[in-house]
């Protein structure tokens, strides 16, 4: 495949070569020696401690290593990692990728991904929404990736529309920057519209809870399938791809199956936002579809496995939008575990349970689990669903009658259960 554009030869031809200063060479070495560590001690992947080493050491470390790559940004409430990844597969084609596929996306785990690999010309960085200025202005990307707007952890990050405002003063000052977004999300098409150089694509959702007023200027927006508008004028633009019938199609009549060996209409969506990025970078849109099909795990998520006889599947879930498209992926033959926590990487406000339909879960067995069980049982309660409780989720599958399991967790319950079996 080859790896040239408009977008890219421009940014070449003004980039200066990769020659990092002795105060970031030192920085370097000395974050790798520190996750190498905290690795070999079972204290950690090492994402997180190697960044923050670096930064100490080096303040404008992140610009030092970001000089001379082509790097995408990927952000967004939900899909980062599994878009990322699908990037970074893409993207290898045409040469080494630095990644942060641990999902360590804020400003450490960054800049540990690109201390790891300080060598490749490209680099693929999802990145937590509220960190997009602080490291954007840095690492000047080739292209940002907006994938979606929804609410998620409101004891941290905040109300969502003052998330979307927040980006679109970044894009705004991303000139050099193009934006990949989904058109079909008000807030994310808000936020975009700053660009420049926007890419819309038509990827669909399930979730307009958080997109009933619009970003701007608060009044109701009037949805129409997929179309929307506002009387301010802001309205969705005519998309440049598409996904329809399972294929990404472009505005000028290309198609590009997406033939994926991950489940739900949520991956097909990532996957068509990762054909548009990767066809604005240069690269041959079929080509890489077909590389999307050689995907089977994102970080643990989907992962099959053996508890106590019960096969069962794990799957991630962390805010109402992702529980939406979650839910109707499990099988409706298995019993199911759903493990919650609620942690500072949770978020510890779970009213956000009560915007989950499980209403979906009747009639089958199902246990709540983790460390908000009790909180889980209640509005399994008031949606009808009958269940147990048992707060360790292991427990719980062990305790199911024999059969399938499909055990569903949000993010550090998933992340204690990937430590457990060996996945983390």
């Amino acid at each position: 495949m080859r790896l040239g554009s408009p977008v890219l030869d421009e940014r070449r031809a003004r980039t200066a070569p990769p020659h990092q200063p002795p105060r970031t060479r030192l920085a370097v070495a000395l974050a790798r020696v520190a996750a190498g560590a905290s690795r070999r001690f079972g204290a950690g992947s090492g994402g997180v401690i190697g960044g923050r080493v670096a930064a100490a050491l080096d303040p404008d470390v992140l610009r030092h290593l970001g000089r001379g790559r082509t790097v995408v940004l990927v952000t967004g409430t939900n899909g980062k990692t599994t878009t990322a990844l699908m990037l970074s597969r893409i993207l290898a084609a045409a040469g080494p990728v630095a990644a942060n596929s641990d999902g360590a996306n804020m400003p450490d785990g960054i800049i540990a991904a690109l201390a790891q690999r300080p060598d490749a010309p490209l680099a693929v960085l999802e990145i937590d929404e509220n960190y997009v200025a602080e490291v954007a202005c840095r690492l000047e990307p080739a292209c940002l990736v907006l994938l979606n707007l929804s609410r998620d952890q409101l004891d941290r990050v905040g109300e969502v529309r003052s998330v979307e405002r927040a980006l679109r003063q970044a894009i705004a000052g991303l000139p050099d920057t193009a934006v990949v977004a989904n058109c079909d999300d008000p807030l994310a098409t808000s936020a975009a519209m700053a660009s420049a150089r926007p890419v819309w694509v038509s990827a669909g959702g399930s979730w307009a809870e958080d997109s009933r007023a619009c970003g701007r200027c608060g009044q109701p927006i009037d949805h129409d399938g997929l179309g929307w508008r506002c009387g301010c004028g802001l309205a969705r633009p005519r998309p440049d791809w598409v996904l329809a019938d399972g294929a990404a199609v472009s505005a000028d009549g290309r198609t590009v199956p997406i033939d994926l060996r991950l489940p739900g209409r949520a991956n097909a969506a990532n996957a068509t936002m990762a054909v548009a990025a990767a066809a604005l970078l240069g690269l041959d849109p079929a080509a890489a579809g077909q590389r999307l099909a050689t995907i089977t795990d994102v970080a643990g998520r989907y992962r099959q496995t053996t508890l106590a006889g019960h096969p069962v599947r794990i799957l991630l879930a962390k805010n109402p939008a992702g529980w939406r498209e979650t839910l109707p992926l499990l099988d409706e033959r298995s019993a199911v575990v759903v493990a919650v926590n609620g942690r500072e990487a949770d978020g510890r406000d779970l009213s956000w349970l009560w915007d989950v339909p499980f209403e979906l879960l009747r009639g089958r067995p199902v246990v709540a689990a983790g460390e908000r069980s009790a909180d889980l049982a209640v509005r399994l309660t008031y949606a009808g669903v009958e269940h147990q409780r048992c707060t360790d989720p292991v427990r719980a599958v062990e305790g199911l009658a024999p059969g399938p399991v499909e055990l569903v967790a949000n993010y550090t319950a998933f992340r204690q259960l990937g430590q457990r079996i060996g996945d983390g």
